[in-house]
């Protein structure tokens, strides 16, 4: 099993940071992993994306230039990276940002109105997280608990963002999952 999905998005989204917590995930469960991030040099506000592989061989190359997934949480995004998906892929576009769906009729796509559901939450700054949760729940890369496991080590300097940002992955993970199981049926 290889998982690998390209996350784009602009800096200060967190794109960065959830590649890194789903290839820690990926580590904690022993599997083979690479992430390769990739920036402009406007840290925020920029274009930012990175690769991840999660694998349970090692992974040849961190550089796919034909992804199963892409996480598109903007505009730009969706335009770079949707041509260059697999066919049979994966496209979660955030249309809290994004206004127009694929272009493309041969992918797998799931609408996640990832800003606006953090923000229900309560939590404006966890759209990645609501994101991140829907790439799991459609493609159970690695388990949702490893991730929160993640979560935890990582936000353990602040803690009263750990349980927000876990609620933002748990909402996000049920939309994933309920577009699966829609594709399953179909």
């Amino acid at each position: 099993m290889q998982r690998d999905v390209i996350m784009a998005g602009f800096g200060g989204q967190g794109i960065l940071l959830i590649g890194k917590m789903l290839a820690y995930a990926g580590m904690h469960e022993g599997k083979e992993v690479s992430w390769l991030p990739s920036y402009g040099p406007e840290m925020r506000g920029g274009t930012c994306n990175c690769t991840v592989v999660v694998s349970d061989k090692p992974v040849g190359s961190p550089v796919i230039r034909s992804p199963r997934a892409v996480v598109a949480m903007n505009l730009p995004s969706l335009e770079k990276f949707e041509p260059d998906i697999r066919s049979g892929g994966l496209l979660l576009i955030n249309s809290s940002l994004i206004d127009r769906g694929t272009e493309r009729d041969d992918l797998t796509v799931i609408e996640v109105p990832a800003n606006e559901m953090a923000t229900e939450l309560g939590n404006p700054r966890g759209a990645n997280m609501v994101a991140l949760g829907a790439y799991l729940g459609a493609t159970d890369a690695v388990s949702l608990e490893e991730i929160e496991n993640v979560i935890r080590e990582t936000f353990a300097a602040k803690p009263a963002v750990i349980e927000v940002n876990i609620e933002a992955l748990h909402k996000g993970y049920e939309l994933g999952a309920a577009a699966k199981d829609t594709m399953a049926e179909a």
